[in-house]
């Protein structure tokens, strides 16, 4: 079994498409006006507007905005560099700035523009460098 895509369910569309293609530097694949995809390396970005939900069985079973739980993460070359680059972008929704994590990680925690945490991370252990190695090609 493989994790492929992550499905982000949003009231606002074009913000939050626009928001990830910055935060990535990946231009979305914009389906339909309720659909887009941003593809990475190894994984995918999904985001469907709030009309997707009636493919999925109604608008109840998901609520957009409303995450508390799960946290979207990049693994980024640089997250310093990262930083400084989206500094002015993110100002008002930085949660943590780059901050060396007990397990190895250096990380950067923000929120996208529906609140959902987003985590730019960098492997900075030997640990943490040997366990990210395939992917960090």
């Amino acid at each position: 079994m493989n994790l492929v895509s992550v499905r982000i369910i949003t009231a606002n569309m074009v913000n939050m498409v626009k928001f990830y293609e910055k935060i990535t530097g990946i231009q979305a694949t914009q389906y339909t006006p309720d659909f887009a995809e941003l593809q990475t390396p190894t994984a995918t970005i999904a985001i469907g507007s709030t009309k997707t939900l009636l493919l999925f069985g109604g608008e109840g079973i998901a609520e957009p905005a409303e995450n508390r739980t799960a946290i979207i993460e990049f693994l980024v070359k640089d997250v310093v560099k990262e930083f400084e680059r989206l500094r002015d972008f993110l100002s008002s929704s930085v949660v943590q700035e780059p901050t060396t994590m007990p397990w190895g990680n250096t990380s950067l925690l923000f929120r996208d523009p529906d609140g959902n945490l987003v985590n730019f991370f960098t492997p900075v252990t030997k640990e943490s460098i040997e366990k990210f190695m395939s992917v960090m090609q």
